[in-house]
């Protein structure tokens, strides 16, 4: 069975919103993390708001990982897009979303990987149908912009499962929801 997991760049505040505050601190370490986790993941479940901003930036991209963007598996949960969506090998989840992201997680395959979309990934961890929360924690206060975490989410119990700390202080946590 595959897992559903995600993973995010954050400040200590919680802010994960446009994350080209995190720059400064990519280094060679980081970027072979980065690939490695990827290449653990044959697909991606996306918001409407991370799917159009990736969607127009990686088509046209010759970035590190544009490949892996551009080829990859991409599911979409929208109740606003229409199909067909432009982005190759992206497919629209518009009704009965938590049936179909379980039915995606039944199928022998990768690990389906969440990136950015926090209103998605706090919808999914109400539903409990995340497996891990991996979260790539900078040291960098910004005081303001979107959490992963708001006001009203109400409390969630996770266990630390592992840890890594980069040379530039960056602290690399993941999580899962207690078993049993």
């Amino acid at each position: 069975m595959r897992k559903m997991v995600v993973t995010e760049f954050m400040s200590l505040d919680g802010v994960m919103e446009e994350p080209r505050w995190t720059f400064k601190y990519w280094n060679d370490e980081i970027a072979k993390f980065k690939g490695e986790e990827s290449s653990a993941s044959d697909a991606l479940l996306l918001g409407r708001v991370t799917y159009q901003g990736f969607a127009a930036a990686w088509p046209e991209s010759k970035a590190e990982g544009a490949d892996y963007f551009n080829s990859v598996r991409k599911y979409v949960v929208s109740k606003t897009l229409e199909e067909p969506l432009e982005w190759n090998n992206s497919t629209l989840i518009k009704e009965n979303f938590a049936e179909e992201i379980i039915e995606l997680t039944q199928r022998p395959r990768e690990d389906i990987t969440i990136l950015r979309s926090g209103a998605l990934v706090r919808s999914l961890l109400r539903g409990d149908l995340i497996d891990e929360l991996r979260l790539m924690v900078h040291p960098v206060v910004l005081g303001g912009g979107k959490r992963l975490f708001e006001d009203g989410d109400g409390r969630q119990a996770l266990e630390l499962v592992d840890s890594k700390t980069f040379g530039t202080g960056v602290l690399y946590l993941t999580y899962r929801p207690p078993q049993g």
